[in-house]
C-alpha cells in the first residue's frame, strides 16, 4: 500500500481507529480451525458509519482491497486477509442504538456481540432467538454477513429471518439506509437481502434492525436416547404435532460425540445410565401446559420403543449441563484428534439414507476414519465430520480433506442438499460453488458483484469463484 493512502486511511478513523502492531494484528489473522493464516500490515477500527464510508471512498478511489471482519469466528476463511488488503474490524461499532418494546425490535451496530444483543432483548422482556455456540464472541455484522444459523433455526429461522432492516456502506462509500423496523414493506426489491449471506463482498453492514420475540413462559429440555436416526425423526414429528410446532431445537448427537465430550471437557457427565448409539437434545417452549404436552409425547415414544431413555432438566442448572454437551462437542472434537469437516443439509426425511451412503463411501477411501455426524437434525443441517483415531498424526489424515469433501458433497448433491448449510463459502468452498451451483446462478451472482463493486475491492477472492 502506498504510504500516502495508508496515511489518509488512518486520518479517516482517527488515532484510536487503527493499528499496525503485529501483536495486536495476530489474533485477527487466524481462524478457529487454524486452517487459514493471513497477512495484513494495517487494521482499521472505525467507530462510526461515517468513518466506514470515508474509508471505503478512499479505498474505492485507489483500488485498495478491504477485508471486513466481525468477531473472527468464521470457519471458512471469509474474514481473513491474505496480502495487500486493509483489514477492517467493526469491533468498535458496538452500540445498541434502540430497543422498541411495543414494536418488538432492536437496532444495533455491526460490532455488537450476539450475547450482548440477546441480553438487551432479555432486559426489555423480549428475546432475540438467534443462538449459536460462538454467541459470546461473534458479532451481529458477521452473523448477518454469513447468514448464521444455530440451534433455533427449526423454529425461528436463520439470521436472515431476524433482519428487518440494514444499514450498509457500499464499495464507493455511499451509505444505503435500509434501517427500517417494518414487518411489511412491499416497495420493490428487498435490497437488504442482497447483503445477508454475501460475506462482505457486496457491501459492509454497519447496523441492523432485528425482530424480537416474546419470551416463552415455560420451557422443557431433554436429553433423549434413541436407537436410530429414523427413530429421532419420528420423535421430532411427534413433538411437533403434540406442541403445534413449538419445538425450538432438535440436535442429533452420536455416542462417539458424547464420548469425546466426556473425555475432554471438564465438569461433564453422561445424563443417562446406559449407552445408546444416538441421542437427541431437544427443547420446546411456550405457555403453561407445554410441559404436559412434551412429557406425554415423550412417554408415548418410550412406550412405542422410539425412545429408550430420557433425562428431563428440572431447573436451569440441569438445562445448562445438557446444553454444555452439545455446545462443547466441537471443542472436544478438536482436542480428540484431526477432523475432516463438512457443513451440509439435506431434506430431513433423507438423512438416514444419506448418512449411511456417506459413511459407506468414505470408508472405501479412508477406512480408519470415524464418522461423526451431529447437529441440527430438526432443520436438516448436519456437521458431518470424519475423525482420525486418537494419536494419529494430523497432517497425513488432513491430506485427505479434498478427496473426502468431494465424496460427501457429491452425495449431498445427489440427495438434493447443500454443501454449505450455515458456515458460508469464504475461501474454503469457492471451488465447490463452481461445481455445485448452476452456470446461471453463478452468472447472476457475478452480475451483482460487478454492479455493486465494479473495482472488486470488497473481500476479493472470497465467496465467488474466479
Amino acid at each position: 500500500m502506498k504510504p500516502d493512502i495508508a496515511e489518509r486511511l488512518k486520518q479517516a478513523v482517527g488515532p484510536k481507529g487503527f493499528t499496525e502492531d503485529p501483536t495486536e494484528l495476530a489474533p485477527h489473522l487466524e481462524e478457529w480451525r487454524n486452517k487459514f493464516h493471513g497477512r495484513a500490515q494495517l487494521m482499521l477500527k472505525p467507530a462510526t458509519t461515517a468513518e466506514v464510508s470515508a474509508v471505503l471512498a478512499i479505498c474505492h478511489a485507489n483500488e485498495t482491497p478491504v477485508v471486513p471482519q466481525g468477531g473472527n469466528t468464521g470457519l471458512v476463511g471469509g474474514q481473513i486477509p491474505f496480502g495487500d488488503e486493509v483489514l477492517l474490524s467493526l469491533e468498535r461499532m458496538n452500540r445498541i442504538r434502540a430497543v422498541d418494546v411495543p414494536n418488538a425490535s432492536l437496532i444495533a451496530e455491526a460490532g455488537v456481540i450476539l450475547a450482548e444483543a440477546q441480553r438487551a432483548a432479555d432486559e426489555a422482556g423480549l428475546m432475540l432467538p438467534l443462538s449459536l455456540a460462538a454467541e459470546g464472541s461473534c458479532t451481529l455484522g458477521g452473523n448477518l454477513s454469513t447468514n448464521a444459523g444455530g440451534v433455533n433455526v427449526l423454529r425461528y429461522g436463520m439470521a436472515r429471518a431476524q433482519a428487518l432492516g440494514l444499514e450498509v456502506v457500499l464499495a464507493d462509500g455511499r451509505v444505503l439506509d435500509l434501517l427500517r423496523t417494518l414487518r411489511k414493506d412491499n416497495t420493490g426489491y428487498d435490497l437488504k437481502q442482497l447483503f445477508i449471506g454475501a460475506e462482505g463482498t457486496l457491501g459492509i453492514i454497519t447496523a441492523a434492525a432485528l425482530r424480537l420475540m416474546p419470551k416463552p413462559r415455560m420451557q422443557r429440555t431433554a436429553f433423549v436416547a434413541v436407537p436410530s436416526i429414523e427413530a429421532a425423526i419420528e420423535l421430532l414429528g411427534r413433538l411437533q404435532a403434540a406442541s403445534g410446532g413449538l419445538v425450538d431445537a432438535f440436535e442429533l448427537i452420536p455416542r462417539l460425540g458424547l464420548d469425546f465430550v466426556l473425555a475432554h471437557i471438564p465438569a461433564t457427565s453422561d445424563p443417562l445410565a446406559a449407552p445408546s448409539p444416538w441421542y437427541v437434545l431437544t427443547e420446546m417452549s411456550g405457555a403453561e401446559g407445554i410441559e404436559a404436552a412434551f412429557d406425554a409425547a415423550l412417554e408415548a415414544a418410550i412406550e412405542d420403543g422410539i425412545v429408550s431413555d430420557a433425562a428431563i432438566a428440572s431447573n436451569e442448572a440441569q438445562r445448562a449441563a445438557l446444553w454444555k454437551i452439545r455446545e462443547t462437542l466441537p471443542e472436544a472434537e478438536k482436542k480428540e484428534s484431526a477432523s475432516l469437516k463438512h457443513d451440509v443439509s439435506v431434506p430431513v426425511t433423507a438423512i438416514p439414507a444419506y448418512v449411511a451412503a456417506c459413511i459407506a463411501a468414505v470408508a472405501k477411501v479412508l477406512p480408519d476414519a470415524r464418522p461423526l455426524p451431529f447437529g441440527h437434525l430438526g432443520d436438516g443441517n448436519l456437521h458431518f465430520n470424519f475423525q482420525a483415531e486418537r494419536g494419529t498424526p494430523a497432517e497425513p489424515f488432513l491430506a485427505h480433506w479434498d478427496d473426502v469433501s468431494r465424496i460427501v458433497h457429491d452425495i449431498t448433491r445427489d440427495f438434493g442438499g447443500s454443501f454449505s448449510a450455515e458456515h458460508g463459502i469464504g475461501v474454503l468452498k469457492r471451488g465447490d460453488l463452481l461445481r455445485y451451483k448452476s452456470v446461471a446462478e453463478i452468472e447472476v451472482m457475478r452480475s451483482l458483484k460487478r454492479a455493486l463493486d465494479p473495482k472488486n475491492i470488497l473481500n476479493p477472492g472470497k465467496l465467488l469463484p474466479d
